[in-house]
């Protein structure tokens, strides 16, 4: 198990070194050292506990990736899940609804934390809109699928099965959620969020389009005889689905600080250890050994999003939203260590 957190370990360390001399260069004092270093800390672990689910589905698509795509998701992946979402993107949301350039975004970000927390937080609604979206499409093509044998909840994914024949079912009842969404939210709101969860169906069907145009290549390409490196489609549709997943870390993480670079720091160790969980669930095989664990991350994604959707109107503490996730996977891993129990008494 080690060796799959070696690299992750290394980062933490170089993190929290990079916390420590920043907590000691804005005041010179332990104690600043002490907060910032436990605050990258508690938003670390608050990243890992957020995105188990998130690294059970990586590892359904991983797990047909070649190697060489798996060590390209760990580096490349990880440096657009580090600068891409954990800064890039809360600063092109202060750039955008500023009217400001990404310079003075920055320093923005580090001169005047609070402000730069309140208009990041001001995108909430459309941050909610296209992540839920996404994420609920993501959840419904796994179960609105007319080939699906293996059910875990059985009196409702037969059913779920059985609607698959219908086409684009899962779009139309996402569509009519959020029309019903919508009629909760005061006007510019309702639009903002109608607008940015179109923009996430898209996304999906954008990604979705990718990937199925590569995978055909590379099917035409191997009837050739030509030997290829399969995986850029899958390496796309794990970007984009981390990316949606992280909204709401990144959101949540102003709880407890709205400094841009205790955030990322936080964050970014957290990403790393879901990153080398993701690659640790594909090497022991752990999606074949344990039947029903795909299932309940994937119920976990339609949750999350369902609650990103409903938070454009509610307020929903994170740690429910951690917790619903936890005990899905939970539940269904119990739920497979049994199953497996029975096989093998019935097999002796």
């Amino acid at each position: 198990m080690l060796r799959h957190f070696r690299g992750s370990i290394v980062f933490a360390l170089v993190c929290f070194a990079l916390a420590g001399w920043y907590g000691w260069s804005r005041s010179h004092s332990f104690d600043a050292v002490f907060e910032v270093l436990w605050i990258v800390l508690v938003l670390s672990v608050l990243e890992v506990s957020l995105s188990f689910d998130n690294a059970v589905v990586n590892a359904t698509v991983l797990k047909d990736m070649d190697a060489v795509w798996q060590r390209r998701f760990l580096t490349w992946g990880m440096a657009i899940a580090v600068f891409g979402m954990r800064v890039a993107f809360p600063l092109a949301i202060v750039a955008i609804a500023a009217g400001i350039g990404p310079f003075d975004a920055v320093r923005l970000s580090l001169r005047y934390p609070r402000e730069y927390e309140r208009i990041v937080s001001s995108a909430h609604v459309g941050i909610s809109g296209f992540g839920g979206a996404f994420l609920c499409l993501v959840g419904s093509k796994f179960f609105f699928d007319r080939e699906k044998r293996v059910h875990w909840i059985t009196v409702v994914e037969t059913q779920l099965a059985k609607f698959s024949h219908i086409p684009s079912v899962e779009t139309a009842l996402l569509l009519l959620t959020m029309f019903a969404i919508s009629l909760l939210l005061p006007q510019a709101e309702a639009l903002t969020f109608l607008t940015a969860g179109m923009m996430g169906i898209v996304a999906f069907v954008a990604v979705e389009g990718v990937s199925t145009y590569l995978e055909l290549r590379e099917e035409a390409a191997r009837a050739r005889g030509i030997i290829i490196t399969s995986g850029l489609g899958g390496f796309l549709y794990l970007n984009v689905l981390d990316a949606s997943f992280s909204f709401d870390g990144v959101i949540g993480a102003f709880a407890l600080s709205n400094n841009m670079i205790v955030i990322a720091l936080g964050l970014s160790i957290g990403a790393m250890f879901v990153r080398s969980l993701t690659i640790m669930l594909v090497h022991k095989g752990t999606l074949a050994e344990y039947r029903y664990l795909e299932h309940g991350a994937f119920w976990a994604i339609l949750a999350l999003g369902a609650i990103m959707l409903l938070s454009a109107r509610y307020e929903i503490p994170e740690a429910l939203t951690g917790l619903i996730g936890a005990v899905l996977i939970g539940v269904s891993l119990g739920w497979s260590m049994v199953h497996n129990r029975r096989e093998a008494a019935s097999g002796d």
